[in-house]
């Protein structure tokens, strides 16, 4: 990304209201709850000066409901909540899945479950990310660390909604939504909309897969006419119990995605060369591990890191090319939780190296004294 030189001082939870605002986002329904709420209080007066709409809802199942409404009618549209609220959002989230309709929603992840610690950090909703909702549905997690990823994956995450028409979940943490740093502005980001029907509205489908996986989608006030049902259905929207109208339809869910696992799956890795012992982290975590991993190596100690932006789907490929040659002995995950990612990599490696996780739910985030020690511990 070209940049103008411009650069300002924003938290993470500011990042996502720029980002969401530079990749054409011009709506947002939320309801305010901790450590997400200066998401929805800087798009409150964002959005009107660029043209937006912003509505505080009577709940997290309305703004999700409000934004599955909004992107059909062919706005970009946003929402954001924490782990509570993520879980009420999650039936809507699965009708957005069935029906394909665009839409991001941010999880500033906080301690749980419950009301549990709703000032303190926590990365417990990995799980709740991928299969929170009901049935086998297709959707895409993103997990940036910094302040300035952050607003670039807000960015990707509207871009990757659109071209896939599928839900995006930015899923970030209380210590990286509330971290300020200095973010330099890209000029030109890439943005990508919706593709859009080339046939006349008589012959408009709105689920003609002949263009592919993704079938163009029209906004309503076009002219289109089209059905959107949460029900299982056929080309036109309506309703079908026709086995095998389901069965193709469930697989081309999964297909789109599947399909384009090299193109949506992204990581950073560090000193991975010669590394012997790989320590996979996300999120405000890694940034624990990156100082570890330089503590570690002026011991003389071969260890590197491997941080998924994508954890959703994951980059598996990536991880098990650094497992082909055999010199990789040991993968250490850490994460603020009881081993969710960690359980993920050991059936990822099938057995190509072994596994061991640091895992912390006390409230107080990962530090990289903790991960230098779990690493010393591994190798003893």
């Amino acid at each position: 990304m070209k940049t103008k030189g411009r650069i300002l001082m924003m938290s993470g939870n500011e990042a996502v209201a720029e980002g969401a605002i530079a990749a054409g986002c011009r709506f947002f329904a939320g309801y305010p709850i901790t450590p997400s709420s200066e998401i929805a209080e800087t798009l409150s007066y964002r959005l009107p000066q660029v043209g937006g709409k912003f509505i505080q809802m009577e709940d997290e199942i309305a703004a999700m409901a409000a934004v599955v409404g909004a992107s059909l009618a062919g706005v970009k549209s946003l929402t954001a909540t924490s782990g509570p609220g993520f879980s009420l959002k999650q039936e809507n989230i699965g009708y957005a899945s069935l029906t394909e309709v665009p839409c991001v929603i941010v999880n500033v992840q906080r301690g749980g479950p419950s009301t549990g610690l709703p000032t303190s950090p926590a990365q417990a909703d990995v799980m709740q990310a991928r299969w929170g909702t009901h049935g086998d549905h297709p959707i895409i997690v993103l997990a940036p660390t910094y302040v300035r990823e952050i607003y670039e994956q807000t960015v990707r995450a509207f871009n990757l909604s659109e071209e896939y028409r599928v839900p995006v979940v930015l899923l970030i943490d209380e210590i990286n939504a509330h971290m300020r740093e200095k973010v330099e502005i890209p000029e030109n980001p890439e943005v990508i909309n919706r593709k859009k029907p080339t046939v006349d509205p008589d012959n408009f489908m709105p689920y003609d897969t002949g263009f592919g996986d993704v079938p163009p989608m029209a906004n309503y006030g076009e002219g289109y006419r089209f059905h959107v049902t949460g029900l299982m259905h056929d080309a036109t929207g309506f309703p079908s119990g026709d086995p095998k109208v389901v069965r193709q339809t469930q697989e081309r869910l999964q297909r789109k995605i599947e399909s384009n696992v090299g193109k949506i799956t992204s990581f950073q890795g560090r000193q991975l060369s010669d590394a012997q012992t790989v320590i996979v982290s996300f999120g405000s975590t890694a940034r624990a591990v990156s100082h570890a991993v330089e503590e570690l190596r002026a011991e003389g100690i071969k260890v590197g890191s491997f941080r998924p932006l994508t954890l959703h789907p994951f980059p598996v490929a990536d991880l098990n090319a650094l497992l082909a040659d055999k010199k990789v002995k040991n993968i250490v995950v850490a994460e603020m939780n009881l081993g969710q990612l960690r359980l993920e990599i050991e059936r990822f490696v099938c057995s190509k190296a072994p596994v061991f996780g640091l895992h912390k739910v006390d409230g107080e985030p990962i530090v990289p004294e903790e991960v230098a020690a779990r690493v010393r511990e591994v190798l003893r």
